[in-house]
């Protein structure tokens, strides 16, 4: 994982400016709206819909791919710096309620003072299914075809064509 401050002057500007395009999308999901959030991203294939209810934290290293569709009140912590990548593969469903986390903070609370982030990658293949509810944790990687289930917490790698469950999320079976 690697560190970054988001306290600093320039992240607070950048993460208000996400928030306010977020927020209008929210109260207003037009057309208009949707491109001003796809224009916060690295890139937004063709095709990808991002249902209302979605948060980001800065946009500037999500990639999607083509034909994903993002349901309700998702939720995107990335970060500004390269090691907060969020990569959504293709063909992609993301279900209400999910929470992508590619950020998070010190356990040591000494370490925590500093009010540094820690970030580290979350990639997920195509055509991936990640049901309601799921929190994605900072560094994961989720295979292609791979199915999570309802509710799931992800704290380790998806292998891809499997189906995991859970809290954590386990494999239950290959598909």
């Amino acid at each position: 994982m690697n560190k970054f401050n988001s306290l600093d002057k320039l992240y607070l500007e950048q993460r208000k400016i996400a928030h306010e395009i977020c927020r209008l999308f929210n109260k207003s999901p037009s057309k208009g709206n949707l491109k001003r959030i796809k224009g916060l991203f690295f890139h937004s294939g063709e095709s990808v819909i991002i249902e209302a209810g979605f948060h980001c934290d800065y946009g500037s290293q999500i990639h999607i791919g083509d034909r994903t569709f993002i349901n309700i009140n998702c939720t995107v912590l990335d970060a500004p710096i390269s090691e907060g990548t969020i990569n959504i593969g293709s063909d992609c469903l993301i279900g209400p309620n999910v929470q992508l986390l590619a950020v998070s903070h010190a356990v040591n609370s000494t370490e925590r003072l500093n009010k540094e982030n820690f970030t580290a990658p979350i990639i997920i293949g195509n055509n991936v299914w990640i049901g309601a509810g799921v929190i994605v944790l900072a560094g994961i990687t989720i295979g292609d075809n791979a199915v999570v289930g309802a509710g799931s917490v992800v704290t380790k790698n998806v292998t891809a064509n499997t189906v995991v469950v859970g809290n954590p999320a386990v494999k239950i079976k290959d598909i």
